[in-house]
């Protein structure tokens, strides 16, 4: 997806594509994945996000869409643009295929676990990924 398309600042890219991202976690779960290019850096360089969205019960009208339960959301932020091909080098070797490990865990884990909110995210540090789960310090 073009910066232009998407009116990202010229001085912020994204390090991934949606074709890095539906090639590393496969096409059926590409097809259950909702994947977002955000517009604004994380203010800690997180570069690649993936959530798991529980089941909630019914309230009403109220809450997330329904094609969202038991799914997961793939979120990719833009970085400096400069630091693009490094960053998108470093996140294809091996947070991608970090990021297809985690859905399948997901997918596997029990029910108490699939019942309540999960994450991790990757940002590039020197020559690798670092990563960090459900909101703890990188590490």
């Amino acid at each position: 997806m073009s910066a232009r398309n998407r009116r990202l600042p010229r001085d912020l890219a994204w390090p991934l594509t949606l074709t890095d991202i539906r090639t590393a976690i496969g096409p059926e779960e590409a097809a259950a994945a909702g994947v977002d290019f955000g517009a604004r850096p994380w203010g800690d360089g997180t570069a690649l996000h993936v959530e798991w969205v529980p089941r909630l019960p019914a309230n009403y009208g109220g809450g997330i869409h329904p094609a969202w339960w038991n799914t997961v959301r793939i979120g990719v932020s833009p970085l400096p643009a400069g630091e693009r091909a490094a960053a998108r080098r470093v996140l294809r070797e091996s947070a991608l295929p970090e990021l297809a490990e985690w859905i399948g865990a997901a997918r596997r884990e029990s029910e108490t676990w699939r019942l309540s909110r999960h994450s991790r995210s990757w940002r590039p540090e020197g020559e690798g990924a670092v990563h960090r789960d459900d909101g703890r310090p990188y590490r």
